[in-house]
């Protein structure tokens, strides 16, 4: 991607650095220890029950000095990409976009949506609209998933930024209200449109990108690849040997590459209604 030019957004927030430590006892705890040696209980069992009981707490480490890293540009300036499609496709349909923020972090960190960890990979949270990457993940779509380049890294935040769209236009919401009213591969069949739907926006910003002049030889190829890598038929395919299409939440591989496709050669909002076609 050619990013030289593009403004960086200032809706990162960084907390890499920062671990999930272990909750805190608190005053009652240590009161019910003492009262616990009293009757003769080892107080260290109360302690220890009382500590995981607690919420873990963030805890920052130093705080780094100097400008942003490489990776840290490149993200603000993905996301400052997204930011310039999105508020354009909003103004076009007479409404107000607001910006995502996103979280870089490092192992676990705290989301409105509970503790997100690193092995969840990348997730868009809709109760704080916060999209939540750990950049360990880049490696693993390079070296496990085999979908390389700087564009398969941007496709990831747009997808994500993606679901930030339909929370916006009140798609999020309806997918909330099927859990636990519908059969689990009900929902499932629901995740599943929403989860193209957001890969046909992430292709409606590839194509607006595309005619600013963001994107390099290549680069398509890149996002259609990474797409593809994981697919859940593929992902099920790697890691259990078999394929269970029921269980699916994400889509094939196919049907992520086909819908990416879609919102990337057409760029119009209208063409990514997967909810009203019949067949994905």
């Amino acid at each position: 991607m050619d990013l030289g030019n593009q403004r960086a957004s200032g809706n990162v927030e960084d907390r890499r650095g920062m671990g999930m430590g272990v909750g805190t006892v608190g005053i009652g705890g240590i009161v019910l220890a003492i009262i616990a040696a009293f009757m003769g209980i080892d107080p260290s069992v109360v302690l220890d029950t009382a500590q995981q009981m607690s919420p873990p707490q963030e805890t920052r480490a130093p705080q780094k000095s100097g400008p942003p890293d490489e990776m840290q540009v490149f993200v603000s300036k993905v996301l400052g990409s997204t930011e310039e499609v999105w508020n354009t496709a909003f103004r076009e349909m007479r409404r107000e976009y607001h910006d995502p923020k996103l979280v870089l972090f490092t192992g676990a960190t705290k989301s409105a949506c509970g503790v997100g960890q690193a092995a969840m990979g990348p997730f868009y949270c809709p109760n704080d609209e916060k999209v939540y990457i750990d950049l360990s993940f880049y490696r693993d779509l390079r070296q496990r998933f085999h979908a390389p380049g700087d564009f398969a890294q941007a496709y990831v935040i747009a997808h994500e930024v993606g679901h930030h769209v339909q929370k916006q236009l009140g798609i999020m919401q309806k997918l909330e209200q099927l859990q636990g009213r519908v059969s689990k591969a009900e929902f499932n069949r629901a995740s599943v449109r929403v989860e193209l739907q957001a890969d046909c926006f992430a292709g409606i910003w590839a194509n607006r990108a595309g005619k600013r002049n963001l994107l390099d030889p290549g680069d398509l190829e890149e996002g259609l690849a990474a797409a593809s890598a994981i697919g859940d038929d593929r992902l099920q395919k790697q890691a259990q040997g078999y394929v269970v299409p029921e269980s699916f939440t994400h889509g094939s591989s196919a049907q992520r590459v086909t819908w990416f496709k879609r919102g990337m050669e057409s760029g119009r909002m209208e063409d990514c209604d997967t909810f009203a076609a019949r067949s994905l």
